[in-house]
């Protein structure tokens, strides 16, 4: 009987479905996170009569097949990039993201990596450098005596040092985007990496054709809709609930031709 198995892989994609919800859930208040989606296909079909097949010598054929799917599988995990919203800080090397884009980060190997979380801090060296500590691509190191730091629209990075009231600009801040930004690999402390899928990263200043602009100040929250991920959750306790009693149903009936004299 087929639907022991067929119900099993339904079993397996709802599980699936509800890791993913979880992990949603969990990270309601991760600063820049993206919320995933799992998306299902079903698996191939067996084919027990062909739609067309000839059903008398005079010419006749049969206008449906019966085609008994073999259950489900899970297609992938889907990002989806909407904008989260802005929350103030007030703390100066905190920058958020309104737009498109992404922050490019130099790993400890020296490989970029990319983010939205823009919670930034000051290194012993004064360089801007993530939570971790990750330089901020492109290195801007501020003056020992800075007292204040201004970050414009555009990512000009300006500071003013102790006694003089004239701006120094330090440099620039850019952005990176890509042409499939849901095929990046996410790797953990809110870093996503380049792949084949995503396409090569395309650099530029921030307010350019396709990005967004900075707001110094500010961090972007997760895009996490708490109450649509706890109503997608209990659809799919029910759909696992479902699929558990297609396994039960289908045991009773195996039991029953067992229990034929």
């Amino acid at each position: 009987m087929k639907a022991l198995g067929i119900a099993a892989t339904g079993m397996m994609a709802q599980q699936t479905n509800v890791d993913v919800i979880s992990n949603n859930i969990a990270n309601a208040n991760t600063t820049g996170f993206k919320s995933s989606r799992a998306a299902f296909q079903d698996l191939i079909y067996q084919s027990m009569e062909r739609a067309g097949a000839a059903t008398s010598e005079a010419g006749t054929a049969r206008p449906i097949g019966v085609d008994i799917g073999l259950g489900v599988q899970t297609a992938g995990t889907v990002r989806l990039n909407t904008q989260g919203g802005l929350v103030r800080t007030d703390n100066q090397t905190n920058i958020a993201i309104d737009g498109q884009g992404f922050f490019e980060i130099e790993m400890p190997d020296g490989t970029p990596a990319y983010t939205r979380d823009g919670t930034f801090q000051l290194s012993a060296e004064g360089e801007l450098v993530t939570m971790q500590g990750y330089r901020v691509q492109p290195g801007i190191v501020f003056p020992e005596n800075t007292v204040s730091i201004e970050i414009n629209e555009e990512g000009t990075v300006l500071a003013y040092e102790d006694g003089d009231p004239n701006a120094i600009e330090l440099g620039q801040i850019t952005m990176a985007n890509f042409i499939n930004p849901a095929g990046m690999r996410a790797v953990g402390d809110n870093f996503l990496l380049q792949t084949e899928a995503s396409g090569e990263a395309q650099v530029a200043v921030p307010g350019d054709p396709g990005f967004g602009v900075l707001r110094q100040g500010f961090v972007e929250s997760s895009n996490v809709d708490v109450i649509r991920q706890i109503t997608d959750l209990i659809q799919a306790q029910r759909a696992y609930e479902m699929n558990s009693k297609a396994i039960e149903t289908a045991d009773q009936m195996l039991n029953a031709a067992n229990q034929v004299r």
